[in-house]
């Protein structure tokens, strides 16, 4: 059973809530492309450096592939709440008065000056200085946490409340409650003997995509999205990393992976035709940059939970096998260039493609 509630189970303005958040999610989704993607593909560029594009069999659940970071990628995380973080959670996700969003607190971390202007409403979603401010914060180590602003009274009104957020909270306890809810133990991660607990853990990092060596903003990543499954709200984490070199979001919706995907003029027209659509309109409203005669987009992978890492059926107690995949692909789509509100992501088959 899922920690938030169906809109069915909502009051009228926990639904114009629910409506509100997506729509503003939507948004978020298309400033963290931008940044963390099509920015770091520009960084490159500057200097003159070849993208390492991802490959696409790192695509495919459970691919092992070694990794190096890349300083010109734009790495950050993201915590993005329906309602507001209690404080009661402060214990394992940091955020308090001194790295509260405030100029004095901006400029004891060296992030403004004494003579840059402020203006406090441009930390809310809603605000034309928005994607500003929040580029600005993004490169900054640890998270950034956006919520619900308690203090606005009489209207839900999103903004980034604390930047410099640690997510503190054991590896090991978010698999043992992972694994409990899973029912693979009853109520210890130990309690099956060290190589289950073992398993159990690296059966965590494919739940949420990772490999079992996933760096610190990842890992992070994926210990905030199975510790805000204890809010009855629902929440969205991204994260970018120099190693990845793409955006996962961790959701409601499960886990969706986006990349910055290199195709051939042969693909492009192969694609445009598939869709109706010549290769003058593809190019359009789908190429977010051109590499050569190749053409670059933004390629997104949907994966869903198979049964062996969903709740049970029955409801009973079962056994760990690690060579059972917890991940499957979902959907593929090449999405359009950030901005556009006309077109449709195009469905595609790119992942098992070769």
């Amino acid at each position: 059973m899922p920690h938030w509630r169906y809109r069915e189970e909502l009051s009228r303005a926990n639904k114009l809530r629910r409506s509100y958040y997506e729509l503003l999610r939507d948004d978020l989704d298309q400033l963290v492309l931008s940044y963390g993607l099509i920015d770091s593909l520009k960084n490159f560029k500057m200097k003159d450096v070849p993208f390492p594009f991802v490959e696409r069999r790192e695509l495919k659940p459970r691919a092992r592939i070694p990794g190096m970071e890349y300083d010109l990628v734009n790495s950050f995380l993201l915590i993005f709440v329906e309602d507001v973080v209690p404080a009661a959670c402060k214990k394992h996700i940091r955020f308090f008065d001194v790295n509260k969003v405030t100029k004095t607190n901006l400029i004891a971390s060296d992030l403004l000056t004494l003579k840059d202007n402020f203006d406090r409403n441009q930390r809310y979603l809603d605000s034309v200085k928005f994607k500003n401010f929040m580029n600005s914060l993004l490169d900054v180590d640890y998270a950034l946490l956006i919520q619900r602003d308690e203090s606005v009274k009489g209207k839900d009104r999103y903004g980034i409340s604390h930047y410099h957020v640690r997510v503190d909270w054991p590896i090991a306890d978010a698999a043992e409650e992972l694994a409990r809810d899973l029912r693979y133990i009853l109520k210890d991660l130990y309690e099956r003997g060290d190589k289950y607990a073992e398993d159990v853990q690296k059966k965590f990092f494919e739940y949420y995509g990772l490999p079992v060596m996933a760096g610190g903003r990842r890992t992070a990543a994926g210990v905030a999205a199975q510790y805000l499954k204890r809010l009855p709200c629902v929440s969205t984490v991204y994260v970018c990393s120099s190693e990845s070199r793409s955006i996962l979001r961790f959701s409601e919706r499960g886990l969706t992976k986006t990349v910055l995907l290199r195709l051939t003029l042969s693909e492009m027209l192969d694609i445009a035709e598939e869709n109706g659509m010549n290769l003058d309109r593809f190019s359009r409203n789908f190429l977010v940059d051109y590499e050569e005669k190749d053409g670059v987009c933004l390629f997104q992978v949907t994966y869903d939970h198979t049964p062996h890492s969903s709740f049970p059926k029955n409801g009973k107690l079962r056994g760990l096998k690690p060579d059972q995949g917890w991940l499957t692909v979902h959907g593929q789509h090449i999405l359009p260039v950030p901005g556009n509100i006309a077109m449709d992501p195009l469905s595609v088959n790119i992942v098992y493609a070769s």
